[in-house]
């Protein structure tokens, strides 16, 4: 992740929280956060074939899919406080609510 300039350098697929529970989270959160991964987990899977065949080659679904991947991916590279340090850019605090909707 660091070697693609995203910081804080955490893959959402590869890390997992005990937290990350409807009870804990609640039903909202808790769904966006797992659609996250499954867009995530797809582009994943996508890696090889756009690699070998291009993007061309892509249904409009699968298109669809790694350009949601690729937006996700640069909202998780915004100006976090944990970043500051790697990336010289001064944190920002975005609202909870206004980050699960973001994502939907």
């Amino acid at each position: 992740i660091s070697e693609l300039g995203i910081y804080p350098a955490v893959d959402p697929l590869d890390s997992t929280s005990r937290m990350l529970s409807p009870h804990i989270l609640g039903e909202e959160h808790y769904n966006t956060a797992r659609g996250v991964q499954k867009v995530l987990q797809n582009y994943k899977n996508l890696q090889d074939i756009i690699a070998i065949l291009g993007m061309d080659e892509l249904s409009e679904d699968d298109k669809l899919t790694v350009a949601r991947a690729r937006k996700i991916q640069r909202f998780l590279s915004q100006p976090f406080h944990v970043a500051e340090v790697f990336t010289g850019a001064a944190g920002k605090y975005v609202e909870l609510k206004e980050s699960i909707n973001s994502f939907q």
